[in-house]
């Protein structure tokens, strides 16, 4: 009785491992016949587009064309290849078509000109083309209304990374005229004034001191300094050696000599 068991239980099992043998065998070559015709799309993104068509020939695949103007890219050069479909690595039956997109490039904006515009007006022309303000600096211009653009930079017509900020210089209010204040130590005070009176710079006090060894008249200390800009608002205060009947301090309204003009 035992014996039936186990010879009936052997029979069942090589039956079992029959099954097995075959249903493998049988998937193997399924397998094996429906894969004979497949392949792996290769990764074309950075290649030429020459390069791409010869590596899909090597896979028995073909480039079927480019979909598209193309696609800006800030890595990856113009011509070559940004995005494919289908993907790398996708299984697809040998023959079938790859489709690209090529890189235009990295994009660029074309700096407008913003030469003699208004600051609001240079705000909307940048804007418009995609770039933004960059730093503001001033300058003191004649005959210019303040606020206008005098240079930029970039300049126009240069091609630049889109938002890139563009740096402006304006115009500021130009200030009155300046001198450049002469060395007026130990020259006369008398011979000097009549100079000073063409002009309309102020005087703001003439203190006379007593000075050894020096003359009575000669200017001893001035204010401003000697190469000191001034403007015709500024007061200009002088100290004179005095003889001693003099008094200590006077004012007046005396202009700076003829030929002083600096900037």
């Amino acid at each position: 009785m035992a014996s039936r068991f186990f010879r009936g239980l052997g029979f069942l099992a090589y039956a079992v491992l029959l099954c097995l043998v075959f249903g493998l065998a049988a998937y193997s070559s399924f397998s094996l016949f429906v894969r004979s015709g497949v392949t792996t799309v290769p990764p074309l993104k950075g290649l030429s587009r020459t390069e791409g068509t010869h590596r899909l020939a090597d896979q028995g695949l073909q480039l079927r064309g480019v979909e598209g103007r193309g696609r800006y890219d800030d890595k990856i050069p113009a011509g070559h290849i940004v995005q494919q479909s289908p993907d790398a690595r996708t299984l697809v039956k040998r023959g079938s078509n790859v489709t690209v997109i090529l890189s235009l490039g990295p994009q660029r904006v074309e700096v407008p000109e913003l030469d003699g515009r208004s600051l609001p007006a240079a705000q909307a022309a940048l804007s418009g083309s995609g770039l933004g303000l960059g730093r503001i600096l001033g300058a003191f211009a004649r005959g210019v209304q303040p606020g206008t653009v005098l240079e930029q930079d970039p300049d126009p017509g240069d091609e630049i990374a889109p938002t890139t900020g563009v740096d402006l210089l304006l115009a500021m209010p130009a200030q009155g005229e300046r001198f450049i204040m002469p060395d007026l130590i130990y020259r006369d005070y008398e011979s000097v004034r009549p100079l000073f009176e063409k002009s309309g710079f102020h005087f703001g006090s003439v203190k006379f001191e007593r000075y050894e060894g020096v003359a009575a008249g000669i200017i001893l200390r001035q204010f401003p300094l000697p190469g000191y800009p001034v403007t015709r608002d500024d007061a200009v205060s002088l100290v004179v050696a005095t003889a001693d009947n003099l008094p200590d301090t006077v004012t007046g309204t005396l202009p700076l000599p003829e030929g002083t003009e600096g900037i």
